[in-house]
Order: C-alpha cells, then sequence, then structure tokens
C-alpha cells in the first residue's frame, strides 16, 4: 500500500496561511484529498492484485459470430454479471506460464486504455488541481509577499496595544466624550502581565467578537519594551503598504490559477463522463497467439471492473463539487472591486477617522482575510491609523521622559528662568505638565506638537521657544498663555509657518521672529498684524526682508527695542522706522546697508543704534546723530569703514563706540572731544597711530586696540585715570611706557602678541591689576621684579 502521507508535501502549507484561506479554497482542499485518496486506492489495487484473468474460446474462428464472451453466457444473462455459468468438460491444455502471457497481452492490447489508467489519471489531475490551489504560496514573487503579510498581521493581532487601542475607543463609545479626553496615561508594568493581559483579550475577542465595543473596555497595560515593538510595527507596517500596494501580482496570480482550475475541471469533467462506460466487466480479446497457445480468441474479466467504475462515479461527483466551487470563486472575483478595500466599518465602529483606503495587492489580501475573519483586518486597521500612532508615541515618550528625568535637564537660561530644553524627539512628553516650576519651556526640530488642556499647569511658564518645532493650541490653552506668557522665541524655514496663535497672545512684551518670506514675498514683507500685542516691548526679526514691515507700526506706541537681522539681503524701504516715536534700541544688522539710514535720525528716544555686518564705508551723516539727544550707544563695527569724520566731536552725549573690523588707519584728534565717552573699541583696524587727544577722554573706562599696526602709545593716554581695561595684544609695540603706573584702577591689561622685550616694574603701582588679569607672554611676566609678582598674585 501506498501511504496517503507521502503526498502531504503537496497539500502543506504554513498554518499562518490559513488566514488566506476562504471558505472555498478550504472545501476544494478536502476535495482534492478526497479525490487523491480515490486515486491512491485505485493505484494500490492495480499493482498489488491482478489486473485481468482471460480463458481460450473453443470455438473456430469463422463460427465466431458474437464476441467469444458473449457465448458464454446464457441467453438474457449477459447483460448481467452475477448470473455467469461455469463451463465443465473442457480442456484447455495450457499451463500457467501461456495463462500468464495471455492475460498480459490481452490487458495491454483489449483493454480499454481509461480503464487501465483510471486510477493514475485520478492522481495526476488531483496532484495539478493541488498546484494550482497552492501555486501563489509557492512562487517566489508572491510568496515573500504572503509571509511578509501574514508576519505583520499575526504581531498586529498579538500586540498588546491593538487591544489597548480598541479598547480606548470601546470606552469612548461607552462613555462618552467626557472620557475619551483622558486617553493617554502614564503606566507601567512588568511584560509578562501585560501579555497575559493583551492575550486574555484576544482571546475573549475572538470568542465574542460582537461585544468589543458594547462591553466597557478591558485595561491594558504597557510597558516600555511592548511599546517600542508597537512603534516598530507601525514602520513595518507602513513600508509594507507601500511596497505591497505598487502591484497586483497576488491578485493575477490568484485569478490565473482559478481559471487555470476551471478549465481544468471542464476538461476532467467531459473526457471522464464520455469514457466512463467504457470500464466494463468482461473483455472479449482475439490476439494471434494460435501457434504458442492453441486459440485466437479469448475472453476476459476485469477483476477491478466494479470497482473502478463505483470509483468514477465517486470521482466524478467530487471534480463537479470542485468545479462548482472554482466558478464562485470565479463569481467572487469579478462581481466586486477587489483591488480597492475600504475601512469605512471599521472607522465608524473604532472612531479612528483617519485609516486610509487601501489598493491593489494590499486590499486582495484584506477581502481575503474578511473570508477568515473580519476582526483580523479591524485589528490590523489600528496600525494604519495616524491617531493611533501618535497616541503611541505620546505613550512612549511618557514612559522614556518621567518627571524625575525631565527635572534633571532643568537649567538657569541666560534671562534667569528655569528652563526646560528639548530636543529631536518625536514628540511632547505630557509629563512635561507635571512641573509646575518651569518658567522657560524650550523645543527644538519636534515635529508635530498638540498642546493639551494640561498645559494650563505650568502657571510659572513666561517663556516659550519653538525652534522648528510646529504647534498646535487649542483655544483653552490660548486663554490661558495670552496674558502670561511674556516672551516667545519662533523659529522656522520660512516665516509663513509661524502659528497663527502667536499673534494673539496679547500679554506678549517680547517677540523673536526667525525664518524667511518666500521669493516672491520678500520685496513686500508682509507679516502678520500685530495689533494685539498691546504689551510689546521687543521685535526681532531675523529674515530677507525687503523693507520693514508696515505691521511694525502696529506697535509703535509702546515698541522700545526693534531688530531687524536680514543675512546679507539688502533692506531698501525703512520709512517706517519714522513712526517709532518711543524706540530706544534699534539694530539694522546685515542689511546691505551702504549708508546710515535717515530715518534713524529721527527716532528722538534713540538710545542704542547697531549697525554691524553692513557694507558701510563712510559715516559722514554722523553729524544727524546731534538730533538723537539720547544716544548713548553706537555700533558701527564689522563694516568698510575707511575713516571717521571730525564732527564726531557733535557726540557729546556718547558713551560707547563700536568701530572695530573695519578699515581705520587713524582717528581724528576730535574723538577726544566726546568727554562723556566710556568705552571706546577699535581694535581690529589698520591704525599705526594714536591722537594725543584721546588723553581727553577722562571717563574712558575701556579701550580696545588690539588687532592693529600701534608701535608706540602717546604718553597722554595714561592721563585716563578711570581706565580699567586696557587691550594693546598683537600690535606692533616694543616697549610700555612707565607712565603705565598712572592707571590705577587698572584690571585688565592685554599686551600679548607684541614685540615687547620687557615690561616695565611700575606696573606694580596699578593696585587693580593683578596675575589673572595680565594677559602677556609668561617670559616678560618672569622678567617683572619678585616685589611686583608678589604683589600682583596677591588675592
Amino acid at each position: 500500500m501506498i501511504p496517503v502521507a507521502e503526498f502531504k508535501q503537496f497539500t502543506e502549507q504554513q498554518p499562518a496561511f490559513k488566514v488566506l484561506k476562504p471558505w472555498w479554497d478550504v472545501l476544494a482542499e478536502y476535495l482534492t484529498v478526497a479525490m487523491l485518496m480515490i486515486g491512491v486506492f485505485g493505484c494500490t489495487l492495480q499493482v498489488t492484485q491482478d489486473k485481468i484473468i482471460c480463458l481460450p474460446s473453443h470455438e473456430p474462428r469463422e463460427n465466431l459470430s458474437e464476441a467469444p464472451c458473449q457465448q458464454l453466457l446464457p441467453q438474457g444473462v449477459s447483460e448481467q454479471m452475477g448470473g455467469l455459468r461455469e463451463l465443465s468438460g473442457l480442456k484447455n491444455n495450457l499451463d500457467l506460464q501461456q495463462y500468464s502471457f495471455i492475460n498480459q497481452l490481452c490487458y495491454e492490447t483489449a483493454l480499454h486504455w481509461y480503464a487501465k489508467y483510471f486510477p493514475y489519471l485520478v492522481v495526476i489531475h488531483t496532484l495539478i488541481f493541488m498546484v494550482c490551489t497552492s501555486f501563489w504560496f509557492k512562487f517566489p514573487g508572491t510568496s515573500s509577499k504572503i509571509e511578509h503579510f501574514i508576519s505583520i498581521l499575526g504581531k498586529c493581532f498579538d500586540s498588546p496595544w491593538t487591544t489597548r487601542a480598541l479598547s480606548e475607543v470601546s470606552g469612548e463609545n461607552h462613555k462618552g466624550p467626557a472620557a475619551g479626553r483622558a486617553m493617554v496615561s502614564t503606566v507601567t508594568t512588568t511584560g509578562a502581565g501585560s501579555g497575559k493581559a493583551g492575550e486574555g483579550e484576544k482571546e475573549k475577542v475572538l470568542v465574542e467578537p460582537e461585544k468589543v465595543v458594547t462591553e466597557p473596555p478591558v485595561v491594558t497595560l504597557l510597558d516600555k519594551k511592548e511599546g517600542e515593538q508597537a512603534k516598530a510595527l507601525f514602520e513595518k507596517v507602513k513600508k509594507f503598504r507601500v511596497h505591497v500596494e505598487e502591484g497586483d501580482i497576488l491578485y493575477s496570480m490568484y485569478i490565473r490559477q482559478t481559471v487555470l482550475k476551471v478549465c481544468k475541471f471542464f476538461a476532467i469533467l467531459v473526457y471522464n463522463l464520455v469514457y466512463v462506460e467504457k470500464i466494463s466487466f468482461l473483455v472479449s480479446c482475439r490476439v494471434e497467439t494460435s501457434e504458442v497457445t492453441g486459440y485466437a480468441s479469448f475472453c476476459c474479466n476485469h477483476t477491478k471492473a466494479h470497482l473502478f467504475s463505483k470509483l468514477a462515479f465517486c470521482y466524478i461527483s467530487f471534480v463537479c463539487v470542485y468545479g462548482i466551487t472554482c466558478l464562485y470563486t470565479l463569481y467572487w472575483l469579478f462581481h466586486r472591486p477587489l483591488k480597492e478595500y475600504s475601512f469605512r466599518s471599521v472607522r465608524e465602529e473604532t472612531g479612528m477617522n483617519d485609516i486610509p483606503d487601501v489598493k491593489n495587492d494590499f486590499a486582495f489580501m484584506l477581502h481575503l482575510i474578511d473570508q477568515y475573519d473580519s476582526l483580523y483586518s479591524k485589528r490590523f486597521a489600528v496600525f494604519l491609523s495616524e491617531v493611533s500612532e501618535s497616541r503611541l508615541k505620546q505613550l512612549n515618550l511618557n514612559h522614556e521622559w518621567t518627571p524625575e528625568k525631565l527635572r534633571q535637564k532643568l537649567q538657569r537660561n541666560t534671562r534667569g528662568r528655569l528652563e526646560l530644553a528639548l530636543c529631536m524627539l518625536p514628540g511632547l512628553p505630557d509629563t512635561v505638565f507635571e512641573l509646575s516650576e518651569v518658567e522657560a519651556l524650550r523645543l527644538e526640530a519636534i515635529c508635530d506638537i498638540s498642546f493639551p488642556p494640561g498645559l494650563s499647569q505650568l502657571v510659572n511658564l513666561q517663556e516659550l521657544s519653538l525652534l522648528h518645532s510646529p504647534a498646535r493650541l487649542p483655544f483653552s490653552s490660548q486663554i490661558f498663555l495670552r496674558d502670561r506668557l511674556k516672551v516667545i522665541y519662533v523659529k522656522f524655514e520660512e516665516l509663513r509657518e509661524v502659528p497663527l496663535w502667536v499673534f494673539g497672545l496679547r500679554g506678549l512684551e517680547e517677540l523673536h521672529l526667525e525664518g524667511l518670506f518666500p521669493p516672491e514675498m520678500a520685496r513686500a514683507a508682509t507679516l502678520e498684524s500685530l495689533r494685539e500685542l498691546k504689551q510689546l516691548k521687543v521685535l526681532s526679526l531675523r529674515s530677507n526682508a525687503g523693507k520693514v514691515p508696515a505691521s511694525v507700526t502696529d506697535v509703535a506706541g509702546h515698541l522700545q527695542r526693534l531688530s531687524l537681522h536680514n543675512d546679507g539681503a539688502r533692506l531698501l524701504a525703512l520709512n517706517s522706522l519714522k513712526k517709532l516715536a518711543v524706540l530706544r534700541e534699534l539694530e539694522l544688522v546685515a542689511c546691505g546697508l551702504e549708508r546710515i539710514p535717515h530715518a534713524v535720525f529721527s527716532l528722538g528716544a534713540l538710545q542704542e543704534l547697531d549697525l554691524k555686518d553692513n557694507h558701510l564705508r563712510s559715516i559722514e551723516e554722523i553729524l544727524s546723530f546731534q538730533h538723537c539727544r539720547k544716544l548713548v550707544t553706537l555700533r558701527l563695527w564689522h563694516n568698510q569703514i575707511a575713516y571717521v569724520p571730525e564732527h564726531v566731536r557733535k557726540l557729546r552725549g556718547l558713551e560707547q563706540l563700536y568701530l572695530s573690523h573695519n578699515k581705520l588707519e587713524t582717528l581724528p584728534p576730535q574723538l577726544g572731544q566726546c568727554f562723556g565717552l566710556r568705552l571706546l573699541d577699535v581694535s581690529h583696524n589698520g591704525l599705526r597711530s594714536l591722537p594725543p587727544e584721546l588723553g581727553l577722554l577722562q571717563s574712558l573706562q575701556h579701550l580696545a586696540l588690539s588687532y592693529n599696526a600701534l608701535e608706540s602709545l602717546p604718553d597722554e593716554l595714561f592721563f585716563c585715570q578711570k581706565l580699567r581695561t586696557l587691550l594693546l595684544g598683537y600690535n606692533h609695540l616694543t616697549q610700555l611706557s612707565p607712565h603705565v603706573a598712572a592707571l590705577r584702577t587698572l584690571s585688565r591689561l592685554e599686551l600679548k602678541g607684541n614685540r615687547l622685550e620687557a615690561l616695565p616694574e611700575e606696573l606694580g603701582d596699578c593696585k587693580g591689576l593683578k596675575k589673572s588679569g595680565l594677559l602677556v607672554e609668561d617670559t616678560l611676566y618672569e622678567g617683572l621684579p619678585a616685589e611686583v609678582r608678589e604683589k600682583m598674585e596677591e588675592e
């Protein structure tokens, strides 16, 4: 006997593949097993038992008017095989070998081919059916996608996050919207406990799927590991969807194998119905063997004809049922669009309205899964929802960033506020809002921030920084921040990405914006209205504006500091500045200015002006600054200024003048008439000498002359007895005058990078100068007398 287990490999697939087998494929599989058993049973009988038994006919050939087998039967019994009469009295004189020879010869020549090969044909056809049914599970182009899909599907079904997400939705539907607002919470548990909870929920859903929505939700706890696994599943589903939706090879392969099975069914059915009657119990055989056996006609008995005829009718019946399932499969394939799959019912049931519809092979596999169990597609849809993914990210964030860990990141910023800085996170942890002591919140490169109602817990929040971090603010949170927030920093690639709610914070005192205008809008430099910012005092804009935004005039009545950083783009129109009557500080940095703007001279309240990093070559307009009677600080550094005009003497109220990083070679003597000057920075120029009139600056406390070409210093310079900082590094000085002793308050002296051979011992008379404040080569310092060094090293 041939065991049926030998053919098991033809029908055996991975157990997980059963989810892609609808009921008709399962029925067809059982039918093929039944047909295979018929074929194997027939083949076994064919091999192990005699096939045919023949007896010679004694009538002469010329007297045989009918088949020899018919002569052996009495009248009326030739059609009935049960009435065969035994012959007696005739001797055939044939031995066993002659009978065996005749049996084999008649089997090959007289028996119809259908009767001979019927069991083999059944086995072959059944194997073809089996191959057609499982071919798409084995074909390399489809099997990899199927295996990947089944793997992801199983993980999605078993994931505790699936149970949690559906339970939360169930809770929302059961308890109403109020319960939905408390969806995400920070929970921790052990992996084993969570796994058992997930398995229990899975079994419950599989047994009673109709109760998923109506029953109260089962609380499922996720630990950090399970959260990370669910996060990885979201990424796998995204990539798999993109890969599978590109083509329809699975759909096409399934149709082709089904069409092949239908064609095979019709072919088998037709020829079996035609030839089944050829299986007969008695067979007449005429062969020319008279010289060998003495007989030419034989009557043969096909020993398995009766059994084969019964098996044939059974086989034809199974084939008919199999064919009906194939025809139904074709109907199912073509009566509806299987290359499109809608999750509308899942969206309505779960409330996850962002679950997308899918197409092509992805849709086809989901249709097949629905024939197995629609619960699979429902649980799988959880990992197609961006809302579900964001909830998971939030949960993982809460696990990772505990309040204790966040408190370790708290530190004082430059303004003295207690600041929490978070950078490059997938979202904003809810635990942030448990730190009520936070005064400044800095968020950098955090995608898609949505401030929850818990923002109201940050009662001390005064400063907010959003650096490449888009943020949505619900109306309730806007009301909370509207009067509390004092400072906000916003930085994006383009200014149109700035959230609109920023311009509605009426309690804001400082607004710092950084981003570019689109090329077509740069010239107009249109900015959102600032009328709601009634308390705004400081406005900083770093962009590529072609003019001062017109909306700046909305805050002209109370704006005290304006900073425009243009990153080298030329600022053409500045007439709007004239309306800023109470402006105290103005910065026009990297604005491509070649002259000092005339609009600046209309600012009567101006105290500080910074024109850093422009293209200024001449500052003849400096005379007009006498109209700015309150101007105390003038920064003209990092330009291309070649000289300072002599009417600089008109700026008698000027206290700080920055002229570093220019192209100055001389300073006008009239600079000594700026008697109120306390700081003068002319470092990084090409100065070769200094006018003695600098000694008139009796209020001077800080003088920076580093990185010039000075070879000597005028003795009058040491008349500035209030000087505390004197920076002379990297010049060409060969000696330092002993008059340096007159600088009693000097606390910082830089002499590095000069050509000094020795230091005057009079440095010891500078009582405020210590070793830490003396920047000089070690060899020169060691050259000082020991008592001078001891005096400098005293605390």
